[in-house]
């Protein structure tokens, strides 16, 4: 009798038992202690975990770049005031710069700062050029357009 496994193709590991690495894989536990719990060789782990993370990799870069009209914008989370200083020059405060399609998904990043450079990075790398960016008026998104996005338009808060 040879074990069927659609989700690994020729495998020797039962269907159970690659559900059940894959709910541990879920929860972030190491190769070791996945080999621990469910009674495989670690290298046997190691190679199905390689095999989930290329996946994952493979459909995160199928959704990127990301079409259609964006709305772009960073914020800041973390105690509202350090020894007197608020806003922006607050230290120890979070920056989270994110990208929303209308009607779609969100990507966020944790970024040092809020640069021309860091964020217009960002942007090539995910946005496609015949999209639609929606903005507010930080100066970090000026030359949009020279960079070759059709339409950029900003909202004043």
């Amino acid at each position: 009798m040879t074990l069927q496994n659609k989700y690994i193709h020729r495998s020797k590991i039962s269907e159970a038992k690659t559900r059940q690495l894959v709910k541990l894989f879920v929860i972030d536990l190491t190769a070791t202690q996945l080999a621990q719990v469910t009674g495989l060789n670690r290298n046997t782990v190691n190679r199905i975990v390689v095999g989930i993370r290329e996946r994952i990799a493979a459909a995160c870069e199928e959704e990127s770049p990301v079409k259609g009209e964006i709305e772009v914008d960073e914020s800041y989370f973390g105690p509202r005031r350090v020894r007197g200083v608020k806003g922006r020059g607050a230290k120890k405060k979070t920056i989270v710069f994110g990208l929303f399609k209308r009607h779609g998904c969100v990507y966020t990043q944790i970024v040092s700062d809020v640069s021309r450079a860091t964020l217009q990075a960002i942007i090539r790398g995910r946005v496609d050029l015949e999209s639609v960016i929606h903005s507010d008026g930080w100066m970090s998104y000026n030359g949009l357009v020279d960079l070759g996005y059709k339409k950029h338009f900003r909202v004043q808060h």
